[in-house]
C-alpha cells in the first residue's frame, strides 16, 4: 500500500466529513492528481448525493459480493486530474451485511488496492462505532479527524481520540470544520470556514480562489501531506470593462 491513503473521520454525526472529502478530492485533482473518495459512511449515504443518475453497483455491493472496487467507482467531470467516487447506495438488508467483520476486511483490502491505481485515496468515515469504520481507519496511512467548530464538537473530541486509540489508530490531524469566528476547537491543526455553497449536491466547489477554497487547500496540505496551489482567476483583455 502507498502512503497516500487518508481517512477523514467525523468526530460526531453531521461534522461535514463527506463534504470535506469531496472538496479535498477536488483540490487534489485540480493539482493534476488522480483521487478516489471511498464511502465508509454506509448509514448516511451522503456521497451519492453528488450524482443525478442511479448508482449501481455501489461500494456495499463491492464488499458483500466480493467485487473489485472499480465496479462501484464513478468519475466526476473535473477540469484537470481525475476525481472518482465509490459511494454507498443500498437497501437496509445489504447495509447490514456490509457492516459485518468479513465485509469490513474486504473494504480494507479494496482501499489497499485503490492505492495502487490512484495518487490519493480518501475515505469518508463516520464516527468510529462500526466494523467498516474501524477497518477504514486502521487501513489508512493518515487519519484526519473532522470536528465541527462548536461546543458539541469540542466536547466530543476527547472521547473520539480515546475511541481511535482503542482501535490502535493514530490521529495525524484535527480539522475544525465550519470555523467561523473565535475557535471552539483549540487543538485543531487546520480550520475550514463554512462555504457559501452549503448543499452537498452542489459540491465540490474547489479548487478556487475564495476564502473557503484557500482554507481547504491549506487543510489538504496539513492533513493529506500534499502541497497544492489553489486556482487563481487570471484577468483577461477580453474581460468586460465598463466605460
Amino acid at each position: 500500500m502507498s502512503d497516500d491513503v487518508c481517512a477523514l473521520v467525523g468526530a460526531v454525526g453531521g461534522a461535514g466529513t463527506t463534504r470535506l472529502a469531496l472538496e479535498f478530492g477536488a483540490t487534489l485533482a485540480g493539482d493534476g492528481r488522480s483521487v478516489v473518495v471511498v464511502d465508509a459512511a454506509y448509514a448516511t449515504q451522503g456521497l451519492v448525493t453528488t450524482f443525478t443518475d442511479p448508482v449501481d453497483p455501489d461500494v456495499t455491493r463491492a464488499v458483500t459480493d466480493d467485487r473489485p472496487l472499480a465496479t462501484a467507482t464513478y468519475d466526476l467531470d473535473v477540469p484537470t486530474g481525475r476525481l472518482a467516487l465509490a459511494p454507498a447506495r443500498a437497501p437496509f438488508e445489504r447495509l447490514s451485511r456490509a457492516k459485518t467483520s468479513e465485509c469490513a476486511r474486504r473494504l480494507a483490502g479494496r482501499i489497499g488496492e485503490a492505492a495502487h491505481e490512484y495518487d490519493h485515496v480518501l475515505v469518508d468515515v463516520p464516527p468510529v462505532a462500526t466494523n467498516q469504520a474501524v477497518a477504514a481507519v486502521t487501513a489508512a496511512d493518515r487519519v484526519g479527524l473532522v470536528v465541527p467548530d462548536t461546543q458539541r464538537g469540542a466536547d466530543a473530541l476527547p472521547r473520539t481520540l480515546d475511541r481511535l486509540a482503542d482501535v490502535d489508530a493514530r490521529v495525524d490531524t484535527i480539522v475544525a470544520n465550519r470555523a467561523n469566528g473565535a475557535p471552539e476547537v483549540g487543538d485543531a491543526d487546520a480550520a475550514v470556514p463554512e462555504s457559501e455553497t452549503t448543499a452537498l449536491s452542489s459540491a465540490p466547489v474547489c479548487p478556487g480562489d475564495g476564502e473557503f477554497e484557500a482554507a481547504v487547500a491549506a487543510a489538504v496540505a496539513t492533513t493529506v501531506g500534499a502541497d497544492v496551489e489553489p486556482e487563481r482567476q487570471e484577468s483577461s483583455l477580453t474581460d468586460y470593462l465598463p466605460g
